[in-house]
């Protein structure tokens, strides 16, 4: 019974403590602060209340406490002395004041990292000896970014609990043996971008607890031969310094090493036994000369990643001995070629990264077992790899679509990715900008299982996620892709052909004047069939390779062929649309002109601005030669809205200018029908010809709106339309206009019909004269063949000039005699 009594009354004096301590934390919450109990612990938020100092009535159970956005300037050198559970302290800010701590900044960062403020910046010189004195819960410091020349060796003597610490980018020179001697819990360290050139031997003891130490980008000329006292260590980064050689047993007492970081530094010289008792080492980052590779190969049979990536290694090391070798990254290298047997003794070998190199060739001895394998952006890498070699692959980057034929089945669609809304075409530029890497670094491991197990399950539909992947603009046996396509091209290229040279022969041969609008569509005329040559020249392509495109496809994709026919075809196109547009502008104007005599314009004004036309169509297609969009991105050879911005970033501002030229040609020809009256164009003596531009006009305009409409679509980024249907409207619908515009020339307009009849007769004349040339017939002659010409360009000159001109009588019988051939009811007026 004693025992009882004894135990309740204990019990209840306890459960009394408990209740005073909690009352107590009630009372000392301080004014306008909020505070929530944490079991015995208090936490407490003052921030954004515009403090200047420290609030009062601390709670001794203080574990949390923000003052962060306040405008404290002094803190009391026993403001914190008795919160022994304090471990969070979050934004004291601008303490500069006080002797004990003069302008020092502290953060001490929680476990629970969304609620850490880091400052930096503050231009801190030393921390006072007694300044942490009583936070003995202290995990977390941060002292980075200021302007620290030592380490503070008596201010961190009180810090029994710190885990991690920064004294990074201050301007410490020199780290003394025990600078760390108390700090037996610190797991984390970070010296990098200081000027320490020098370590004590003894500098890193006491650090029992310590795994990752950051050296990084100083200036040490010496290996830091004190991380032996490191027992713990598992990740080493000392890149970026002066160290010129790796001592004999350098890593001896640090066996937990997993991964050493030790790139950018001249080293010279690594002992044979450096790498030596390093039993968990898995990757090694360095960029070692390649005389020295050979001697880092005793440490490979250690490793599963090796990561040469980033360098400029030209010839590759050596691999001999790696049996356990997993990954290899040689990425962005200059390797121009590999020897035929250099992975054939790494039968662990599961991942290769070879992209961003100059590879013409790629050896397949004993690489039956890649499950991940990446070439992409060997440019000259343009062979076909056997499926039979990569039995196991699973993840594969090619730098052309073709070589994936043989690994993906092309009758299945991919259902993974549109290729007219991604790229399909992996350029070295990308590879730093993708996220997704097939050779992640040792901190994402899982991610490579993820995918691969991703992969597994999507084997039902391909056995090998290759990229960029076949589709039809990237195909695997014939280009066009089907008959309908393919005769459709033919007929263009055939009908573009022939009736664009008819229609520019007897245009410009004519023995006739050549008006300023015959002119336009002469020029007209020889652009369109500059469209019909470059759509034969991928009809040829198409029929040469035929069944077998993917054989071909790497070689033509990237030739000069596939570029010249890009070139011709953006060139023909803008110059049909710049000159329809010109014949446009011409037609209004000589409209005006034949209303009123006071607007005049010369043949010689339409030859500058078809020069022009011409010189802008030029300047918009050598873009794509400067890498602004692309030719080479697709077998079709033309500029699409995928891969590079600068692809789509063309093609909008290419259909945005075309659409523009669209709308001032509608703008022009609107305004023209409605300023003439009822009846009256047919009182032109020209009005076939503004009748033909207006067809013209229509006919494409209607062509060229589902082209535009694609290219906004694409924009953004709808994909209803599947990519079979966009190539159709690529190959036979953007070249249409090339046999249409000659065509409807050739059948309606009745001045081709009468030049093509005066070059018979001039014929039929020659042949019965043998002996007279074409310009020797006589002047009646030539004036009846004019006046059987309505398509002579009636020119009247003003009688008082012609009377005070030398000839003018001469000028004037001329003008009369071709007056005379338009004896019809036309008013005509002197225009030029």
């Amino acid at each position: 019974h004693d025992t009882n009594s004894l135990f309740l009354t204990s019990l209840l004096v306890l459960l009394r403590l408990v209740a005073a301590v909690r009352a107590q934390q009630h009372r000392d919450c301080p004014p306008r602060c909020q505070c929530e109990e944490d079991g015995m612990r208090l936490r407490v938020d003052c921030s954004d209340l515009g403090l200047t100092t420290l609030p009062a009535n601390l709670s001794v159970f203080t574990s949390y406490l923000d003052v962060s956005m306040n405008n404290i300037t002094q803190l009391s050198s026993s403001a914190l002395l008795n919160l022994h559970f304090l471990e969070e302290l979050l934004n004291p800010l601008f303490i500069h004041r006080n002797p004990s701590c003069p302008g020092l900044i502290l953060v001490f960062l929680s476990f629970f990292l969304y609620s850490s403020r880091r400052l930096d910046a503050n231009h801190i010189h030393s921390v006072p000896p007694n300044c942490f004195d009583g936070l003995v819960s202290l995990r977390h410091l941060w002292l980075d970014d200021n302007s620290l020349t030592e380490v503070p060796l008596q201010a961190l003597s009180s810090l029994s609990s710190l885990q991690a610490m920064t004294l990074a980018l201050n301007k410490i020179t020199h780290i003394p043996d025990r600078a760390f001697a108390n700090l037996s819990s610190l797991v984390v360290l970070h010296l990098h971008n200081n000027r320490i050139h020098s370590l004590g031997k003894k500098c890193f003891d006491g650090l029992h607890s310590l795994e990752t130490l950051d050296l990084n980008y100083n200036s040490l000329d010496e290996f830091p031969v004190g991380i032996k006292a490191l027992g713990n260590l598992k990740e080493l980064s000392f890149h970026s310094n002066n160290i010129k050689s790796i001592p004999e047993h350098a890593f001896i007492g640090n066996p937990s090493l997993v991964t050493i970081f030790f790139y950018d530094n001249p080293i010279q010289f690594v002992g044979k036994s450096a790498f030596q008792h390093l039993p968990e080492l898995r990757t090694l980052h360095d960029n070692a000369p390649t005389c020295l590779l050979e001697l880092l190969s005793l440490v490979f049979s250690l490793l599963t990643f090796r990561d040469l990536s980033y360098n400029l290694i030209q010839e590759l090391p050596s691999f001999n001995g790696c049996d356990k070798l997993q990954k290899i990254d040689l990425a962005w290298n200059k390797l121009s070629a590999i020897e035929p047997n250099a992975f054939s003794h790494l039968p662990s070998l599961i991942k290769l990264d070879l992209s961003a190199n100059l590879l013409s060739t790629f050896p397949v001895a004993g690489l039956h077992g890649l499950t991940h394998l990446k070439l992409a952006g060997n440019e000259g890498l343009q062979e076909l790899l056997s499926k039979e070699n990569f039995p196991k692959l699973r993840v594969m980057e090619m730098p052309y679509a073709f070589q994936c034929c043989a690994f993906v089945s092309c009758e299945i669609p991919n259902k993974l990715s549109n290729p007219w809304d991604r790229d399909e075409n992996s350029s070295s530029e990308d590879f730093n900008k993708k996220e997704t890497n097939l050779l992640p670094g040792p901190d994402y491991p899982e991610l490579d299982d993820f995918l691969l197990d991703f992969e597994e399950d999507l084997k039902v539909h391909h056995s090998v996620q290759c990229s960029p992947a076949p589709g039809p603009f990237r195909p695997c046996d014939h280009l066009f892709g089907s008959w309908l396509i393919r005769t459709g091209v033919w007929t263009i290229v055939v009908l573009s052909l022939l009736c664009n040279s008819l229609v520019a022969i007897t245009i410009f041969t004519s023995p006739t004047y050549i008006s300023p609008s015959k002119f336009l569509l002469g020029l007209l005329a020889i652009v369109n069939g500059l469209m019909g040559l470059s759509s034969g020249i991928l009809a040829v392509v198409d029929a040469l390779t035929f069944g077998s495109f993917a054989k071909y496809g790497a070689w033509w994709e990237s030739g000069i062929g596939c570029k010249i026919t890009g070139f011709l075809s953006v060139f023909s196109s803008e110059a049909c649309i710049f000159l329809l547009t010109t014949s446009a502008l011409e037609r209004g104007l000589s409209i005006k002109c034949s209303k009123s005599s006071e607007t005049k314009y010369s043949k010689t004004n339409v030859k500058l601005v078809s020069a022009f036309c011409f010189f802008l169509a030029l300047a918009i297609t050598i873009l794509p030669l400067l890498h602004v969009g692309e030719y080479g991105i697709s077998a079709l050879c033309l500029p699409l809205p995928f891969g590079e911005p600068s692809s789509l970033g063309f093609l909008v501002a290419l259909v945005l200018l075309n659409s523009l030229c669209y709308f001032v040609m509608t703008v022009t020809y609107t305004r023209l029908y409605c300023n003439l009256e009822k009846g009256e164009l047919d009182n032109f003596w020209d009005c076939s010809m503004i009748k033909h531009v207006a067809w013209l006009l229509f006919a494409n305009c209607i062509l060229y709106f589902p082209v535009a409409f694609l290219s906004f679509s694409s924009l953004l980024s709808l994909s209803f339309i599947s990519p079979e249907v966009i190539k159709s409207i690529l190959l036979v619908i953007v070249p249409l206009p090339a046999c249409l515009n000659p065509t409807l020339y050739i059948l309606f307009n009745p001045h081709f019909k009468e030049d093509l009849g005066l070059l018979l007769k001039q014929a039929g004349l020659s042949r019965k004269c043998k002996q007279a040339s074409m310009t020797s017939l006589n002047s009646e002659d030539a004036e009846k063949q004019s006046c059987d010409s309505t398509q002579a360009l009636v020119t009247f000159v003003n009688a008082d000039k012609l009377s005070n001109t030398s000839g003018s009588k001469a000028a004037l019988s001329t003008y009369q005699i071709i007056e005379s051939c338009h004896s019809q009811a036309v008013a005509f007026i002197p225009c030029r």
